[in-house]
């Protein structure tokens, strides 16, 4: 059957050739590769991320209790949850996190538990809870349908004016609310996004600060205001009324809409004269309590982050936000500062994984380029046949094309590792065009029959076509027990084998249906007349002068052979067959090093070019000469072994033995770090740290990061954002560094070059220059390096396609571990840990495969958290000991180190007074924490109404004990009289793993 099909496609070469074209025409619309030639093709390309998620098949359950200490929250919300939960099917680990008013818990699946089943699972576990299981008012809900790796888009909201430059004037408050009531839902609409989640800024609340002495006076109890302040917040409909046959909506408007409305409230009536609210309280409006902050090089800042939901296309989900970005930034609010400048709030990107996917895949495309040139070289040299060299060399581009086809249609994501399946299959991809075109020329000059060349094709390559099918099947089948690994190694593994095995199969398919048809047509016998030679050469001369033209320099190769052609023709110099066979194999190898060169560089792209051509001609020629003589003396090399067997299987055992001893020293690494182009540091300080310092250690740890030269910006948070994928307290810091390339890029990270003068220095734009203002005509200088501080010296420099590229890095900046030495230095500050060398990305994966923020660590599990902090400060003092280990990189967790201030109300005191625990409680929980009364609705904006006692009556503990309790009979006694005020040590955050700590 094989063979019957290899026979009709080379009697019907138009089913071949349109065969390849669908091939072609379906890889380039699937490429994830953005090629300028495709923007006008219709587009379906692969889904497209940096590195594959290898993190643990998680969902999230979110629970809310504001006010709530962790070991209430851990007692009352996490423990009942996670018991309840552990029974859910294909379940195999639960962590959860008790924090401050809320509980995180994580809940591993299997990994074949599909994603949005178990989510299902989830609800229906948490919809049948039973009803006294959790406190009152607290409902539990699903996170989002993401991972950590989704965390794609990262922005601010800053005011610029027309020509883009920071302008501030606008207070942090109007910022946080245009977030989250305009930009924040605009955003989310965007195809792909699973949550955009705030944080920074205040967010508004109307505040109303109770005088107790005004309380005493007038008579009032705090909860008689407190019930006032609730029933003084309300719409209301009466369904309709119709007046002379038309019907009439009625709508009652009761909502406070400012200040003033809620100081006219009315508490009580004495004498027909009303108390109002404003006669016992001050009313404000004032910021909620903060769960996180961010920071921009030293500035607070009101920001947000994109969530991609889970299973879509990276790629495709950050340029959809832009669009969305597109849409909604005309909309956003501007204003006149008191300068006259206009200030147009904008949304301004800090982290976005485009840059990175982008980079990466330019690194793999080149890389691919880089062996497909190799193979093509190696297979003209060693084949010595232009017209097979050209047959075989055309394999390897469709077949990679092919590949893409089957990763869109089966749901493989191209990344780092998927794609590096592509390029360890190209050496086998080859030989299976090699085998077969090698046997049609030996059969083609071994024609005693004289036999038509379809005839001999099929017959060549009928012979070998069950031998390249076993042999492509075993190296296939080898790879089958990859598919078969779980966990994070089959996650990241399994692309690769898929991808590899698409090679192969596609290049099996492209080897045995579509050379054979192509060998027919090309090795058929044809003479041209001298008017076709020349007409092709024509055609070669417009192409070399076309490229000469749009700057391809290899153009210059091309231009050089046509002229010699002509050359030959014109003093009608006899050249034989074989000859010229030979000179224009010689031409294709130049032009093959020319292009190795062009995408190489193996001596870096600021050395010069022909250094770089020199060497990479002397090695790869050198290799192949090498090549060549043991091929042509291998028959001798072959008797010696066999005449000295012992002597020459001592050599490989010697290898082996060697090879062993090297593994068991050679350093092991699961997931090789990519250079993401940004670090992630993340040092916390001591936890009963209050936000004002946290601030002050978040702003300077950013001012300290945003002088080193080569960082590009720096934004820091402190505390989470908004959304159950990170439950950081306000002592974690995560500052996203951003460091400059080392050579100027475009977006597509393709280095770009500039002009030089004869000197070697960068030529700059000089009307650029006087028109900032700090050089002159006279002092103008000659070197770009020497004002590289300028913000905008990019724009001085003068594109120049064979110029220089400029290197932004300092000559003693060799690497991106440099860098990080340099961020390490000037971050030690006083009470605050040091942190271990992470990047984005890298930091989401590990935390989501671990739950800890380290590459490395060790997890205590104990019955008590305090026995748990000793046994782990014990072991940091151990392990700083250890030879090789960075002292400054281990750390323990401080997790009882949170100060605490304990009301412990006296049973018998109470009982006397005919007061219960509950009447204790709303005193404490109203006057010392507040407690939110009421929502307000202003328009589409949402602000919560909280009554409490002022700062001042609360910020010494004579303040607290002498808070008043109302009584039944009228009277009022201070809270010390029932309550004994104490400071106490507890966690900050509690965590636990299948409910042990």
């Amino acid at each position: 059957m094989l063979n019957k099909i290899i026979r009709f496609l080379i009697e019907n070469k138009l089913i071949a050739f349109l065969l390849l074209a669908a091939l072609v025409l379906a890889g380039l619309s699937t490429t994830p590769f953005r090629w300028k030639a495709l923007e006008m093709m219709p587009r379906n390309p692969v889904a497209v991320d940096a590195i594959p998620d290898i993190g643990e098949n998680q969902q999230i359950v979110f629970t809310k209790w504001d006010g709530q200490s962790p070991k209430d929250v851990e007692d009352q919300i996490t423990y009942p949850l996670t018991t309840a939960l552990l029974g859910i099917p294909e379940v195999k680990t639960i962590r959860s996190t008790s924090m401050f008013g809320f509980s995180v818990i994580y809940i591993i699946f299997k990994d074949r538990a599909d994603f949005y089943d178990s989510r299902s699972r989830i609800i229906e576990k948490l919809n049948s809870l039973p009803k006294n299981l959790l406190p009152e008012g607290v409902q539990p809900s699903l996170g989002p349908d993401a991972t950590g790796l989704g965390q794609i888009f990262w922005y601010t909201l800053e005011g610029r004016d027309e020509q883009g430059r920071v302008t501030g004037g606008w207070n942090l408050d109007e910022l946080r609310s245009i977030q989250d009531f305009y930009v924040k839902y605009g955003l989310a609409t965007a195809e792909g996004v699973s949550e955009v989640a705030s944080v920074g800024g205040f967010v508004k609340e109307y505040h109303i600060d109770v005088d107790p002495d005004k309380l005493k006076e007038y008579g009032i109890s705090l909860d008689r205001v407190v019930n006032a302040v609730r029933k003084t917040n309300s719409d209301f409909g009466a369904k309709t009324l119709e007046i002379n046959k038309v019907e009439y909506y009625v709508r009652g408007l009761g909502y406070v809409k400012s200040v003033e409305d809620l100081e006219n409230t009315v508490i009580m009536e004495k004498n027909h004269v009303p108390v109002l609210l404003k006669h016992v309280a001050k009313v404000q409006l004032g910021p909620a309590d903060r769960l996180g902050i961010l920071d921009k090089e030293g500035a607070e800042v009101v920001g947000g982050v994109v969530v991609a939901r889970y299973g879509s296309n990276p790629m495709e989900v950050i340029q959809n936000v832009k669009k969305k970005i597109k849409e909604i930034s005309p909309g956003l609010p501007e204003k006149v500062l008191p300068d006259g400048r206009k200030s147009k709030l904008t949304i301004v990107p800090f982290y976005d994984r485009t840059n990175l996917i982008r980079e990466t895949l330019h690194t793999l495309s080149e890389a691919l380029t880089l062996e497909v040139l190799i193979t093509i070289l190696v297979i003209v040299i060693m084949v010595f046949n232009l017209r097979a060299s050209f047959l075989i060399s055309t394999l390897l581009p469709v077949a990679v094309l092919s590949v893409f086809i089957a990763m869109r249609y089966f749901g493989v994501d191209a990344n780092i590792v998927a794609l590096s399946g592509i390029a360890i299959a190209i050496g086998t991809m080859v030989d299976m065009g090699i085998i077969l075109t090698e046997n049609i020329i030996r059969h083609l000059k071994n024609n005693p029959e004289n036999l038509p060349v379809n005839e001999v094709v099929y017959r060549a390559s009928s012979e070998v076509s069950g031998a390249i099918l076993t042999a492509v099947m075993t190296t296939i089948v080898s790879f089958l027990p990859v598919f078969t690994m779980i966990g994070p190694e089959g996650k990241l593994f399994r692309p690769l084998a898929f991808t590899k095995t698409m090679a192969l199969v596609a290049a099996l398919i492209i080897s045995l249906f579509l050379i054979p048809p192509f060998a027919a047509l090309f090795f058929k016998d044809r003479r041209r007349t001298k008017a076709g030679q020349s007409f092709w050469l024509l055609l070669l001369l417009l192409v070399s002068i076309y490229g000469l033209f749009k700057g391809v320099s290899i153009a210059w190769i091309l231009l050089l052979y046509v002229l010699f052609r002509f050359s030959i023709r014109w003093r009608k110099i006899n050249v034989a067959p074989s000859n010229l066979e030979k000179i224009n194999m010689g031409f294709v190898v130049i032009a093959v090093l020319w292009l190795l060169t062009e995408n190489w560089k193996p001596f870096g792209v600021d050395r010069h070019f022909l250094l770089n051509f020199i060497f990479i001609a002397m090695t790869s020629l050198g290799l192949l000469a090498v090549f060549y003589v043991f091929k042509k003396y291998y028959p001798q090399l072959l008797a010696l072994a066999l005449r000295y067997k012992w002597h020459f299987l001592s050599v490989p055992i010697l290898i082996i033995m060697a090879g062993v001893i090297s593994m068991l020293r050679l350093g092991k690494e699961f997931m090789p770090a990519l250079d993401e182009g940004a670090f992630l540091l993340m040092p916390t300080s001591m936890p009963h740290t209050g936000i004002a310092e946290n601030k002050r250690i978040l702003q300077l740890l950013d001012l300290a990061t945003a002088q080193i030269p080569e960082v590009e910006t720096v934004v820091g948070k402190a505390g989470r954002v908004e959304s159950a994928l990170d439950p950081a307290p306000l002592n974690m810091f995560e500052n996203i560094i951003q460091y400059k390339p080392e050579f100027i890029q475009d977006e597509e990270g393709r280095i770009l070059r500039f002009r030089t003068n004869r000197k070697g220095f960068f030529q700059t734009n000089k009307e650029l220059l006087i028109a900032d203002g700090k050089f002159s005509k006279t002092d103008l200088p000659e070197n770009v390096e020497y004002f590289t501080e300028i913000p905008d010296y990019r724009q001085l420099l003068i594109p120049d396609k064979h110029g220089k590229p400029f290197r932004q890095w300092r000559t003693e900046i060799k690497s991106p571990d440099d860098i990080w030495n340099e961020i390490t230095k000037v971050t030690q500050l006083p009470g605050v840990t040091s942190a271990p060398k992470l990047q984005p990305i890298q930091t989401r994966l590990i935390m989501l495969q671990t739950g800890m923020r380290a590459p490395m660590g060790i997890k205590i599990k104990g019955s008590s958290l305090e026995q748990i902090e000793k046994f782990g400060l014990d072991l940091e003092n151990f392990l700083k000991k250890i030879p090789g280990v960075k002292k400054e990189s281990v750390f323990a967790d401080r997790i009882v180190g949170k100060p605490y201030l304990l009301f412990d109300i006296k049973r018998d005191k109470i009982a006397r007074y005919g007061l219960t625990v509950g009447d204790i409680k709303k005193v404490i929980t109203t006057a010392v924490g507040g407690q939110k009364v009421t929502t307000t609705v202003e328009g589409r904006e949402r602000y919560a109404v909280r009554v409490r006692y002022p700062r001042e009556m609360r910020s010494q503990i004579s303040d607290l004990e002498n808070i008043l309790v109302d009584l039944k009979s009228g009277a009022q006694i201070p809270l010390k009289e029932v309550v004994e005020i104490r400071y106490e040590k507890g966690p900050q955050a509690i965590k636990s793993e299948d409910t042990f700590l």
